[in-house]
C-alpha cells in the first residue's frame, strides 16, 4: 500500500539483512524465480514512494517535481510514480513516448534535450509539454513553429552558470565548456535580449551536474542563475512591462552515497540550504521545477546475480557471475569514480558472514577484460550457486543496458518493504525479444 502520511525518510539505505530477507522470500515464492533467472533486479516500492513523498513535503505545493526518466525508464515504475502525483523529466522524444505510455498528462512532463529536431519540437509544442530550450538557435526554431502552431507549452531556456567542475568530469555540466545550455558569462546581454524578444519565454533551467558535484557547487550554480533571473525581471519592471520570468527549474543532481559508511546530504538539508540562500525562490513569485532522478531511485534498487564459477588461484579468487558491464557500465569503464557495495548469500538466500583469507574480484559475463565489477575486495567464502547482492542499483544501471554479447535483460521484481508483496515489473527478456531487437 502507498504511504500517504509519512514523509520523513525512515532510512537512507537498504541494509544487507533486509535484502537477504527479501531474497529468501522471493526464492521461496511460487513461480517467481526460476533456474533461468541467473540475475534478478529488485525495487523496494515503499522506499521509492517514501523518497518522493519526502521530497514533496519539503517544497511548496506549487512545485512541479519532474522525476528524471533517464534514471529508470521502466514503464511499470513510471506508472507507480504517477500515483504519487508527480511528473517526469524526459531527455529525448522516446522518453516522452514512455511518459505518455505511462499515462502522464502533458502538464506533468518536462522535455529537456540539447538536440531536439524541428519535428520533435513541433510534437512537444502540439502536445503542450513543459519545454526547456538548450540554445539560441533552438529558441528561434520554437519561435518559427509558434508563428504557425498554437501551443499550451510553458517554455524556458537552459543556462550554463559556469561555476566549475565537480569530482567526476563526465557528470559535470557547468564548467567553462559544456555541451549543455547557454554560457552565462559570455552571453548575459544576448540572453536578456531574447527574453525581451519572445513574449512566450518565461522560464529558466539550470543543472550543474550529477554524482560527484558537491552541494556547495549545486547551490552556487543555482544562485548565480537565480540572481540573473531577478536582474532580468527588474529590467522588465523598469520598462513598465507586465512580463516576468515566472518559472525556475533548479534541475537535479543531489548526490547519493553508494557506501553505508558515508553519510549523504539528505533532501531535508538541501532544501534548507536552498531556502536560506534564495528565500524568494520559495515565494509565490515563482513556479519551481525540480528534476531529481538518482536521488529518488538509486538506493531503492538492488540486484542478485548467481555465482556460476569461482576461479581460485594461489593469491586471489575470481567470481564469475551474470551481471557486469551490460548493466553497470560506469563501474566497469570508470572504476576510479564509480563503486558499489556487495553482499553474499547462499543458494537459499541466507546471508554469509566472515571473510575468506584471500580477496575476491567480481567479474561479469561479457567477452572483454574490463568487465570487472570490483577488484580485491574482502568477502565471505564464496562458492558456486551463491548469489552476489549488488547494492544501490536503482538509478543509471538498467537504463544504460548494453547490447554487447546480446545478454538478455533480467527479470525485474517490485516489492513493498513492510509486506514483501511481490509483483513482476518486467519479465526476463525472451529469446524472441532478443531476436526481434536484432532483426
Amino acid at each position: 500500500m502507498l504511504k500517504t502520511v509519512e514523509t520523513q525518510l525512515s532510512k537512507t539505505f537498504l541494509s544487507k539483512e533486509e535484502m537477504a530477507s527479501v531474497f529468501r522470500r522471493a526464492l521461496k515464492a511460487k513461480n517467481l524465480i526460476s533456474r533461468e533467472d541467473t540475475a534478478v533486479l529488485f525495487y523496494d516500492l515503499d522506499f521509492l514512494s517514501e523518497r518522493i513523498l519526502n521530497l514533496k513535503s519539503l517544497f511548496p505545493k506549487t512545485t512541479f517535481h519532474a522525476i528524471a526518466v533517464k534514471a529508470n525508464p521502466l514503464v511499470r515504475i513510471l506508472e507507480y510514480i504517477k500515483t504519487l502525483d508527480v511528473g517526469l523529466e524526459v531527455a529525448s522524444l522516446p522518453e516522452l513516448y514512455l511518459a505518455q505510455k505511462a499515462g502522464f498528462p502533458s502538464e506533468k512532463i518536462a522535455f529537456d534535450s540539447p538536440a531536439k529536431t524541428r519535428e520533435e519540437l513541433e510534437y512537444a509544442l502540439k502536445a503542450g509539454v513543459w519545454l526547456n530550450a538548450d540554445s539560441f538557435a533552438e529558441l528561434d526554431r520554437i519561435g518559427e513553429i509558434l508563428e504557425k502552431t498554437q501551443s499550451k507549452s510553458r517554455i524556458g531556456v537552459r543556462l550554463n552558470p559556469q561555476v566549475g567542475m565537480g569530482n567526476i568530469k563526465i557528470t559535470s555540466v557547468s564548467d567553462a565548456f559544456s555541451k549543455f545550455g547557454i554560457p552565462m558569462n559570455e552571453h548575459r546581454r544576448k540572453i536578456k535580449e531574447y527574453f525581451f524578444k519572445y513574449e512566450w519565454l518565461k522560464g529558466v533551467h539550470v543543472h550543474v551536474g550529477s554524482q560527484g558535484c558537491p552541494v556547495y557547487l549545486l547551490l552556487e550554480g543555482i544562485k548565480k542563475a537565480f540572481d540573473f533571473v531577478n536582474e532580468i525581471n527588474e529590467a522588465f519592471e523598469s520598462r513598465s512591462l507586465e512580463k516576468r520570468i515566472e518559472v525556475f527549474d533548479i534541475g537535479g543532481g543531489l548526490p547519493v552515497s553508494y557506501d553505508v559508511s558515508f553519510k549523504p546530504v539528505l533532501m531535508d538539508e538541501y532544501h534548507n540550504l536552498l531556502r536560506e540562500k534564495m528565500p524568494a525562490l520559495f515565494s509565490d513569485d515563482f513556479q519551481m521545477i525540480t528534476e531529481f532522478g538518482r536521488y529518488i531511485h538509486a538506493n531503492t534498487g538492488w540486484a542478485a546475480s548467481r555465482v556460476e564459477y569461482v576461479k581460485r588461484e594461489k593469491d586471489y579468487n575470481i567470481i564469475m557471475t551474470h551481471l557486469g558491464a551490460d548493466m553497470l557500465l560506469r563501474v566497469c569503464y570508470n572504476p576510479d569514480d564509480w563503486h558499489h557495495q556487495f553482499s553474499v548469500v547462499d543458494k537459499d538466500g541466507n546471508l554469509k558472514k566472515g571473510e575468506d583469507k584471500f580477496s575476491y574480484s567480481i567479474a561479469g559475463p561479457l567477452c572483454f577484460a574490463g568487465d570487472i565489477l570490483a577488484r580485491d575486495i574482502e568477502l565471505p567464502y564464496v562458492e558456486e550457486g551463491d548469489f552476489i547482492i549488488i547494492h544501490d542499483i536503482g538509478a543509471y544501471t538498467l537504463s544504460m543496458w548494453s547490447r554487447y554479447n546480446s545478454r538478455q535483460i533480467p527479470k525485474i521484481i517490485g516489492y513493498h518493504g513492510s509486506e514483501v508483496d511481490f509483483e513482476i515489473l518486467k519479465k526476463r527478456e525472451s529469446e524472441q525479444d532478443l531476436i526481434d531487437f536484432w532483426t
